[in-house]
């Protein structure tokens, strides 16, 4: 019988994590899900394009960067450059419709408005009423379609009339109505301020049920699973579910959902301004530029493209980033 090899100390004394030692190799660490959902999402060449065109607007309508990128590159978005027009047609005066150093974008026919500085000023306008119409949207979305996702019987075929209602409800008649009769001043907001704000109370609170029915059915889902059995079993009220257990699982959808919404409204804004409505004139928006603009396209054809341009690129980006931003955080919805 052969007897058993000795080892000796040194090889009794070496440890695993001595084989790496003085290796380059980093220690293997846990990524949390968003971690994960970034990584996917920085892969996604499309939505990354999406996300910075998305960044570049907010920047730009920042307060103070639109005045100083209208003052470095263009002039005020209500001055008048009567020198420019062509006093006979009324056009701009040279090629491609005036565009030059100081006017990049060219300007409008008659008057000689600067379009850079007014588009700058109109995306101020429609993204500062594309969010905030979401952000109502969401809250009251979020909220009415978890109480009735997680409490059902009653209360879930309450709400869900009520979505049933708003979901036929003639918006575009009822704002157009509205906006028209609302009076110069009212609750400290007057003019144009006063205008948004009823624009981000029509829009917002006419479009909750939308998101409303996603996260009813994501609440449906997770009411059943076991962190919200273990959560009633230790005594949890129901408020306690609602908002610590199952709403911290709902931020993905209502992320997604927010960056999908964000450019209907946009889109329904300028709607409402291309119908007169919206924004009140001088002040610019770039529905009422395009509206506008159909009686002078013979004369200044860039005059729609170039406000037609923003609203197309501006929800263009939005909608790349939110389909990207969805499959990174459910690839399984691909």
């Amino acid at each position: 019988m052969t007897a058993p090899i000795e080892a000796t100390g040194a090889e009794q004394q070496a440890q695993p994590d001595a084989v790496l030692a003085g290796s380059d190799r980093k220690a293997i660490q846990g990524r949390s899900l968003g971690q994960i959902a970034w990584m996917r999402l920085k892969r996604d060449k499309v939505a990354m394009g999406g996300a910075v065109v998305v960044l570049l607007l907010i920047v730009m309508s920042l307060p103070g960067v639109t005045e100083l990128l209208s003052r470095t590159f263009g002039s005020p978005p209500n001055q008048f450059h009567q020198n420019l027009v062509d006093p006979t047609l009324g056009g701009p005066m040279g090629s491609l419709g005036g565009i030059s150093a100081d006017h990049p974008f060219g300007i409008e026919p008659i008057n000689g408005r600067d379009l850079f500085s007014r588009i700058l000023f109109g995306a101020r306008v429609s993204l500062l009423i594309g969010v905030l119409a979401t952000l109502v949207s969401v809250v009251i979305g979020t909220v009415m379609g978890i109480i009735a996702g997680y409490f059902g019987g009653w209360v879930d075929t309450i709400i869900a009339r009520l979505m049933d209602i708003f979901l036929a409800f003639p918006l575009v008649l009822f704002a157009i109505s509205l906006v028209g009769v609302i009076p110069n001043k009212m609750l400290g907001l007057e003019g144009n301020d006063l205008r948004m704000g009823v624009l981000v109370f029509i829009i917002g609170f006419f479009n909750w049920p939308y998101i409303g029915r996603i996260i009813r059915g994501q609440t449906l889902s997770l009411r059943e699973r076991e962190f919200v059995d273990a959560a009633r079993s230790m005594g949890a009220r129901n408020t306690h579910i609602l908002f610590k257990e199952v709403l911290p699982n709902l931020v993905a959808p209502i992320l997604v959902y927010s960056t999908l919404l964000i450019p209907t409204n946009i889109l329904f804004e300028a709607a409402l301004s291309f119908l007169g409505v919206g924004i009140n004139p001088p002040d610019p928006s770039w529905g009422g530029m395009l509206s506008a603009a159909t009686e002078l396209y013979t004369v200044a054809p860039h005059f729609v493209i170039v406000p037609g341009l923003a609203i197309f690129i501006t929800v263009l980006a939005f909608n790349l980033f939110g389909d990207g931003l969805r499959d990174a955080l459910d690839p399984r919805a691909r």
